[in-house]
């Protein structure tokens, strides 16, 4: 390694040091989502709306694990069952994050259906990360709820 190189890290570090510091606790806030492979996905992409009904409204924002920043335009497809626990494109839904990683989805409180709870089935896609499956349970007669999903960087 040649010494400007590490003269030129050096004074790199000391200059981003503080800013590394101010943002650690947010940076640890930021592990990726747990995955759960499960769900009705391989059925194509779901129609983009923001509404399938009404009742539960899921409100939500994608962020990166890398360094904690929302990712735009990352497309989140949500997908929930009918009351006799089929999926279908009816029951499901696309919708875009805005510039802030935001997004929102209305439709009926997910109907619980052989033993299972009512959930909403997530896939969630954003350039350079890696794809997540995950699902949301809402809390029992609630009429709105909100999740964080935190996306892996893709390795390249």
């Amino acid at each position: 390694m040649s010494r400007l190189w590490l003269v030129a890290l050096v004074v790199a570090l000391v200059l981003v040091a503080p800013a590394a510091q101010a943002s650690a606790p947010a940076a640890n806030a930021c592990r990726p989502t747990p995955t759960d492979a499960f769900g009705p996905f391989g059925r194509g992409t779901p129609p983009f709306r923001s509404k399938i009904g009404s009742g539960h409204v899921l409100t939500g924002f994608v962020l990166s694990a890398l360094d904690c920043h929302p990712l735009r335009r990352a497309r989140v497809e949500l997908w929930q069952a009918n009351r006799s626990g089929q999926y279908t494109r009816a029951g499901s839904a696309s919708v875009n994050t805005d510039r802030y990683g935001r997004f929102r989805f209305e439709g009926p409180f997910p109907p619980s259906y052989e033993g299972r709870p009512g959930h909403i089935h997530i896939r969630v896609f954003a350039t350079n990360h890696e794809p997540l499956l995950t699902r949301y349970v809402p809390p029992r007669g609630s009429r709105g709820g909100t999740i964080r999903l935190v996306l892996r960087p893709a390795l390249v």
